[in-house]
């Protein structure tokens, strides 16, 4: 028979190879758990929880508050850039005006020369088509119509035999308008009754 001992495939390994050998289930504590890396969470108390879950709501609610005024000045922004560019083209739209008035007085001299108020003409006819294209609106109040203080500007005022009080008698300039804006106001005649001496009784 062959003894055991040496190097037998039945010794037991040295100790220190043993050791070697073991593995993580051998390390295992005897609860049976596998170890776990740092320190253990302990689970968060109802308190705790209710106050991350009011942090949460209230960042919430200021990321939309943040939403809603970015939004508001966004609108601002734009209706400035709305109102800025209306003002502009008011404002240039309204420097023809001036040019309109000389154009009709020149047609009003009848100048002898047939060309010449053709001329005149065809120049004021092209201006006023440019305006209206631009949304320019023309008031030349008819005689006989009510004075509106809003879009009409009384320069003088006259008894008139028949009229009511309030009658545009007169139209000195015609009055324009950009859409919803007033460049300038008619400027008329109003009749005034006899038995009120204040010019401001029509309005």
């Amino acid at each position: 028979m062959t003894e055991r001992g040496g190097n037998g495939e039945d010794d037991p390994p040295p100790a220190g190879r043993a050791a070697e050998m073991k593995t993580p289930e051998d390390e295992a504590p005897a609860t049976g758990l596998a170890p776990v890396e740092g320190e253990p969470v302990a689970p968060l108390s109802r308190e705790e929880v209710e106050a991350l879950r009011k942090e949460c709501d209230g960042l919430r609610e200021q990321l939309l508050r943040r939403r809603a005024d970015f939004e508001n000045y966004r609108k601002r922004v734009e209706r400035d850039r709305q109102s800025a560019r209306a003002e502009a083209e008011a404002e240039l739209l309204r420097g023809l005006i001036p040019t309109m008035d000389n154009l009709d007085r020149a047609l009003s001299a009848a100048p002898s020369e047939a060309s010449l108020r053709e001329g005149v003409d065809l120049i004021r006819r092209e201006l006023l088509a440019l305006m209206e294209a631009r949304g320019v609106i023309v008031d030349d109040p008819p005689r006989g119509r009510p004075f509106d203080p809003e879009i009409h500007q009384a320069l003088s005022y006259e008894p008139a035999r028949g009229v009511p009080d309030g009658t545009i008698l007169e139209v000195f300039t015609k009055g324009y308008r950009l859409r919803d804006r007033l460049l300038r106001a008619a400027l008329v005649k109003v009749a005034k009754g006899r038995e009120s001496d204040d010019p401001e009784a029509i309005h």
